[in-house]
């Protein structure tokens, strides 16, 4: 009878240790599971607040890259348009010279020409003069001679009168005069002569006057196309230069373009929340088993005997 009521009691107080057991190990789990979502609610807006300062260093840096990336741009279209300025002033300079050359080489011949066009002028004149003056002189002396002719024949026609009666003084005045004639015509031959003489001289001063201003005009001619073809040259060479300019502006621009387009997306990514959103940063609160480390000793603790 002592011991039933001895295993009685024993069973009554192993079912009241079983349900205070049970009491106790709900208000253990009711305590974990507010203690999980606790932490996972801190996990969360730690997370959060993670992700909003990487998410706003991220801005900053793409900021700061966009600065940086629109100086280099900025510079380099700087430098491009300097460099450029200086191609333009350079070509321009180059032109000027080339354009102050020629005028002055054409001032320069123009100038030589008119003075020699002059100085030919003079002399043609100062020969033309002296050609009138000996024309004048001979002239002059023409009519001299004829005068004397005149007088001469004057006082042939009186010894004619006075000698009829001798035949032989008669023949020697005829001599005289064919003799006369004959002197006259060679005169004239020999004046005609002189005449040709002096118009061949002058043409010949004047082919050699010319030819030397041939070789003149000729070397200058030569001078001024190798000074056409260096221009030609230098036009072709700044021609070259500034296609080859172009296109590395070109490619500039594009480079240009794509940073642009690049950076435009990068900000279209940062401001739409592509990059290091919160979903794929928190982790999942199903995954990790996680205790309370105010009652994990609960749980290691070996389980208490009736006794």
């Amino acid at each position: 009878v002592t011991t039933s009521a001895a295993c009685e009691k024993l069973e009554r107080d192993r079912n009241e240790l079983q349900v205070a057991y049970e009491g106790f190990l709900q208000k253990l789990n009711q305590q974990h599971q507010d203690d999980l979502a606790e932490l996972e609610e801190r996990l969360k807006q730690f997370y959060t607040a993670e992700c909003e300062k990487l998410q706003s260093i991220c801005i900053e840096e793409a900021e700061k890259y966009k600065a940086q990336l629109q100086e280099q741009v900025d510079n380099l279209n700087t430098t491009h348009e300097s460099f450029k300025l200086e191609l333009e002033n350079r070509h321009s300079e180059k032109v000027e010279e080339l354009k102050k050359e020629y005028e002055s080489s054409f001032s320069e011949l123009k100038s030589t020409h008119e003075s020699e066009r002059k100085s030919l002028e003079d002399s043609f004149k100062e020969k033309q003069e002296l050609l009138e003056k000996k024309i004048d002189e001979l002239k002059s002396e023409n009519n001299s001679l004829s005068e004397k002719l005149k007088l001469e024949e004057q006082k042939q026609i009186a010894k004619e009168k006075a000698n009829l009666k001798n035949p032989q003084i008669m023949y020697l005045e005829q001599e005289l005069e064919s003799l006369k004639a004959v002197l006259e015509i060679k005169n004239e031959k020999l004046h005609q002569q002189d005449i040709k003489l002096m118009k061949m001289e002058k043409l010949v001063e004047n082919n050699t006057i010319l030819m030397d201003k041939l070789k003149k005009v000729q070397q200058e001619n030569e001078e001024l196309k190798a000074r056409m073809d260096k221009h030609m040259e230098l036009s072709r060479q700044l021609s070259t230069e500034q296609a080859v300019l172009q296109e590395s502006l070109e490619k500039e621009s594009k480079v240009n373009k794509r940073l642009s387009m690049e950076n435009e997306e990068l900000l279209w990514k940062l401001h739409n929340g592509d990059l290091c959103s919160p979903r794929k940063l928190s982790p999942s609160s199903s995954s990790v088993p996680l205790q309370s480390p105010r009652n994990s000793g609960n749980f290691s603790s070996p389980a208490v005997s009736p006794r």
